[in-house]
């Protein structure tokens, strides 16, 4: 293992590079800014003082910590304070000088969260979920104050946001049953309600809305929200005390979100098309929204200044992240060595057998095809791979490999009907589309055959096991990463949310539609293994819970298949830079083991 950071090889020197996240700002108090960054080896909040250029670390916990807001004053930080990665837990409040963590809602008990607003008065509105009692949500008037609770359902909900004046919060929540398409309810802070929107139409419609925020100016009432109306995600203003909907002619393809400009006269918008993404500024009444240029590449997050300026992060797969501003500046730059480059992607389109499917290919910088080639499947369901710096993928380019990222159906970014194809037939759907891009890249003369590693975290995971029980002779080996493997007992042991997500994708529970279970199942299919198989686990992982990963490697041993299990004392992935390479050190391992190459670079 190599020890000396300067001749580390690049792919461990991509991890290790120090990385920051967009800084988020306090709306009364822009100077005062919170990030995530890796610099001590672990991600943690920073809090940042504009003004005098101080930085400061907020958290620090043996496995990271990611989730945090300011109060809209900036003189405190919310961070949410869960065990070793399970995801449940507290909030917590730290002033945003520095000081003692105190519970900031102590009246309310551990949960996974369900969304939070702090308003400007003090007070704050926690969304929590349990298995016990579904989603609720509750009122803290004051920091220390006993909540009270102003909404309960046993269907998945969340906080979206509250207005300036505090007077509203507008809620999103599936109590028709459709987990993938929610409603949206504003209500006042004691749970009476003051308008709805649902496109679902009692979950018979499968139309979703979404919170973007209500306009930042006091006395407005103004909503920004997302729906689906046209096929795709795109922006409307609602006002729920007029009663009143403003459409948006932002006419552009692909997925379209929108915050405010902190005046709220106009919207930044973010455009989401084939895999990129760019940022538009449009005032609503005009013709056409107007470009806010950024480099060729994804756009991972962007706000809008007091200035006007627009600040944004933004990497390409073969260039590293930067948080960058119109003014031309890199906003934060944090200190130590930059992480190496990779190579750019290509665009892939493959006739399948549920229309044309988009893949991202990358080849290695040296040598010719056929490549042994890792077909890298994203998770979610619903996420997309995009033209963005990811160190994993970067990994497998220098040794050798040529990397497939699929975006089959059930991926976000190429319109409603592509996402909501992953219905009924979960799992088999998209390894279709996974077959379809694999017989192209062998026929295209990318792939070797003969050396083709199927492999992904979370649901590429998922799809990992299944896809090499449902097509053994197509992958030479399958590396899976906290993935689901035994369905039935993934839906008993997992978080409510995830169950709610499951009985809409399959039309049930286990009880109701055995049947669907079973065959979406990578259980079901493990017999019919013949790959070697290495599959890594969170023993804390409330998503992919550990306890039906250990059924399926039972069933591996138990016929003697060829595998490897690497469990780890983290949740659904870990925040740990060393962990993380580790992982990938193991996996790359396992791969040239079975495969047939050198060794690991600065094993």
């Amino acid at each position: 293992m190599t020890t000396d950071a300067a001749a580390a090889p690049d792919w461990e020197k991509r991890f290790r590079a120090p990385r920051v996240s967009l800084p988020d700002w306090a709306e009364d108090a822009p100077d005062r800014s919170l990030f995530v960054s890796n610099a001590t080896g672990t991600y943690e909040l920073y809090a940042w003082d504009r003004a005098s250029g101080r930085q400061r670390q907020v958290t620090d916990r043996p496995n990271g910590t990611t989730d945090g807001v300011l109060t809209p004053d900036g003189e405190a930080v919310w961070w949410f304070s869960d065990t070793d990665g399970d995801e449940f837990g507290v909030w917590m409040r730290q002033p945003f000088g520095g000081g003692e963590d105190e519970p900031a809602a102590p009246g309310l008990a551990p949960s996974y969260p369900a969304g939070l607003a702090i308003g400007r008065d003090g007070s704050a509105v926690i969304g929590r979920s349990t298995d016990e009692d579904g989603t609720t949500v509750h009122l803290v008037r004051a920091p220390g104050a006993e909540p009270v609770e102003i909404y309960r359902h046993r269907e998945s909900a969340g906080v979206g946001d509250l207005s300036h004046d505090g007077t509203l919060i507008a809620l999103e929540h599936t109590e028709h049953g459709d987990a993938m398409h929610s409603a949206l309810r504003v209500v006042r802070r004691d749970g009476s309600t003051v308008a709805e929107l649902d496109d679902t139409e009692g979950g018979t419609k499968e139309l979703g809305l979404s919170v973007l925020g209500f306009a930042p100016v006091a006395g407005d009432t103004r909503l920004l929200v997302g729906h689906q109306r046209q096929g795709r995600w795109e922006p409307m203003i609602w006002d729920p005390v007029a009663g009143s909907e403003t459409p948006l002619p932002i006419g552009l393809p692909g997925d379209v979100g929108a915050e405010w400009y902190p005046d709220g006269s106009a919207l930044l918008v973010e455009h989401e098309f084939e895999a990129r993404s760019e940022l538009w500024r449009y005032e609503p009444g005009a013709a056409a929204p107007v470009r806010v240029e950024t480099p060729a590449g994804t756009v991972s997050g962007a706000t809008a200044r007091p200035d006007g300026t627009v600040e944004y992060l933004w990497s390409s797969a073969a260039q590293p992240p930067v948080v960058r501003s119109t003014s031309g500046a890199v906003v934060l730059d944090p200190p130590g060595a930059k992480a190496p480059s990779s190579v750019p992607v290509e665009d892939a389109w493959v006739e399948g057998p549920g229309g044309r499917i988009h893949a991202l290919v990358q080849r290695p910088a040296t040598g010719e095809g056929p490549f042994p080639t890792v077909f890298e499947i994203h998770g979610g369901p619903t996420w997309h791979d995009s033209d963005a710096f990811a160190s994993g993928p970067a990994a497998w380019l220098d040794h050798g490999f040529a990397v497939v990222r699929v975006n089959y159906r059930g991926s976000t970014g190429y319109g409603r009907a592509w996402t909501d194809a992953l219905k009924h037939r979960v799992g088999l759907i998209e390894l279709e589309d996974i077959a379809a891009v694999r017989e192209w890249s062998v026929e295209s003369g990318l792939a070797d055959p003969e050396r083709l590693v199927l492999a992904g975290g979370s649901w590429g995971g998922y799809l990992t096991l299944l896809g090499l029980g449902t097509q053994p002779g197509s992958w030479a080996l399958g590396l899976a990463a906290v993935p689901v493997a035994d369905y039935v007992t993934a839906y008993h042991d997992e978080m409510e949310a995830l169950k709610a997500m499951d009985r809409t994708l399959l039309g049930g529970t286990p009880e109701e539609v055995p049947e669907r279970f079973t065959a979406s199942s990578p259980l079901t299919y493990v017999d019919a293994v013949r790959a070697p198989v290495y599959i890594s686990a969170g023993v804390n992982d409330p998503r992919c819970p550990i306890r039906q990963v250990e059924n399926y490697v039972d069933r591996l041993a138990a016929r003697g298949a060829v595998h490897e299990v690497y469990r780890y004392d983290a949740g659904h992935g870990s925040l740990v830079v060393e962990e993380r390479i580790k992982q990938v050190r193991l996996e790359l391992e396992f791969a040239l083991k079975h495969l047939g190459g050198g060794p690991v670079h600065g094993a």
